[in-house]
């Protein structure tokens, strides 16, 4: 049942993360009734599934309805039921609060920033300069960073979409000495004959040579190289994220900063310092790779001062 539900996620081309998270719900759906074939239950189990996350498990709206899109995924199309015999209309999903991000000022970035060093620091630089979010900062590759025209060009980022950020002109020289960092790494790697990377899709067949080049190579290689369990190559992965998640977790421990602040918040504080700094938000809207921009227009709300820019009355007094 399983490996129908990943050759499905393949066939629609989904994220791996999004595989793995419908994989592991359907294993929870069917291990909460007495593993039972989903093939024998519909709507009333997977409602008193649902119910049992909010009400005992006490799961966020996000989750819930997370567990919902994964079993209606494994109900329309792995086991192709009718949207009839499922009975949709006793699946409700949950309402999603508003929340509004956590942003930093300006100070407080410089103190966290400066509570971080090596690679960590520079991947914390760009997270604020151009608004990455943490994961398209760790799969950059080599061809992917412009210096000449200051453009980082970020590929299959969230919703699979490719975009063109600004690449911020003070880290240029960490850039450089990260580069040469990666290319002292890639050398040694083809001399000890390794010095292969993952490509996306299919391009290892199309170009066979390509998995070994410099312009494939990442901006942030991982320590360590792995043994891919399909071709059992042995290649190198980029840095893991929860290496920068733990600096940050530290760096911002360690400035005195009481804000539940993570990598995230740096690419919200982006967005709102350029709304500060008068960029329009369609601008804004376009290097975040917001497909709504009523998604961007949260940090519109961050952005009024003191509740709505208005004036309190105590301090008129």
């Amino acid at each position: 049942m399983l490996d129908r539900v990943r050759d499905a996620c393949r066939v629609r081309h989904l994220s791996r993360r999004t595989e793995r998270a419908y994989a592991q719900w359907v294993k929870r759906f069917v291990l909460f009734h007495a593993k039972r074939h989903p093939d024998e239950m519909g709507g009333a189990e997977v409602a008193a599934f649902l119910s049992h996350l909010a009400v005992v498990g006490r799961v966020s709206a996000s989750t819930q309805n997370q567990a919902l899109s994964a079993l209606l995924f494994l109900y329309r199309h792995v086991l192709q039921t009718r949207r009839e015999d499922l009975e949709l209309e006793d699946l409700v999903r949950a309402r999603t609060p508003l929340r509004l991000p956590v942003v930093l000022t300006r100070e407080e970035i410089d103190s966290v920033i400066a509570h971080l060093s090596g690679e960590p620091r520079l991947v914390a630089g760009l997270l604020y300069g151009a608004g990455l979010r943490l994961l398209e900062c760790l799969r950059l590759r080599v061809k992917d960073v412009d210096l000449a025209r200051g453009e980082l060009v970020v590929r299959d980022g969230k919703g699979r979409k490719d975009r063109v950020t600004v690449l911020p002109r003070a880290l240029a020289t960490d850039l450089r000495a990260q580069l040469a960092r990666a290319r002292a790494t890639f050398e040694c790697d083809l001399g000890a004959g390794f010095g292969q990377v993952p490509l996306p899709d299919a391009l290892a067949r199309k170009y066979p040579s390509a998995a070994r080049e410099w312009a494939w190579q990442w901006m942030f290689p991982a320590t360590r190289r792995y043994v891919d369990r399909e071709g059992r190559t042995e290649r190198r992965w980029h840095l893991h994220e929860t290496v920068v998640q733990r600096a940050m977790k530290r760096a911002v421990r360690d400035a005195g900063i009481a804000k539940p602040a993570s990598c995230h918040t740096l690419r919200h504080s982006f967005a709102t310092h350029l709304l500060a700094s008068g960029y329009d938000i369609r601008t804004i809207q376009e290097l975040l790779g917001h497909s709504d921009v009523r998604t961007t227009m949260i940090y519109t709300h961050v952005l009024s001062r003191g509740g709505r820019g208005v004036r309190s009355p105590l301090d008129s007094a």
